[in-house]
């Protein structure tokens, strides 16, 4: 069975690169395809998309296509001020730092899927428990911004046992940064979005 696509289309390739990395992520059942302009991603089958994230000038250029698609169109904004935002569109402001950006994402991915609706089934390997439960205590307490010591007087155990957890944590799920934890913390359900 072909994997749901979705596609990044914007004249901006690091701008591109930037958010194909964060979508496979945040999304890790998606394949995310990018394109530098409307015409190619037309001439790959443009209604093969499950969902489009394009820049604010291709949707202007193209505005009937994306509005007959509005439901799965999401509009790469350069600011958050709504006046300057095209209206009826979902819209993601990706002049923010990563943290902030990955959380819009989120929420915009609990908005519409909550608990999975609307989204392909997950593959087993990505359903698995990979942590053990008081990993699991360690990583919702990391991406909610608590500090080593504050986590150890939180689950009442030692600095260097918290140090070891976050070392495991990290080696199992093969991530380096805290927006990938974050990400992996909220797709599992181990924390609301909201506590973010």
């Amino acid at each position: 069975m072909e994997r749901p696509k979705i596609a990044v289309i914007d004249s901006n390739i690091l701008s591109v690169l930037g958010l194909k990395q964060i979508l496979q992520n945040v999304i890790p059942i998606m394949d995310v395809m990018t394109y530098g302009s409307f015409e190619a991603m037309e001439e790959s089958g443009a209604d093969s998309f499950f969902h489009y994230f394009i820049a604010q000038n291709i949707l202007l250029e193209h505005r009937p296509f994306f509005l007959a698609r509005q439901h799965k169109t999401i509009v790469l904004s350069p600011n958050s001020d709504p006046s300057t935002q095209p209206s009826g569109f979902h819209c993601l402001c990706i002049n923010v730092p990563e943290e902030q950006l990955v959380r819009s994402l989120l929420m915009l991915e609990q908005y519409a899927h909550a608990h999975g609706k609307n989204l392909p089934k997950m593959p087993k390997a990505l359903t698995n428990k990979v942590l053990s439960d008081r990993e699991i205590e360690v990583l919702s307490l990391i991406v909610q911004g608590y500090i080593n010591k504050e986590i150890a007087d939180q689950l009442n155990i030692g600095l260097t046992t918290v140090i070891t957890h976050r070392k495991n944590i990290m080696e199992k799920l093969g991530m380096k940064s805290v927006s990938a934890l974050t990400i992996y913390a909220v797709m599992h359900g181990y924390v609301d979005i909201n506590k973010i």
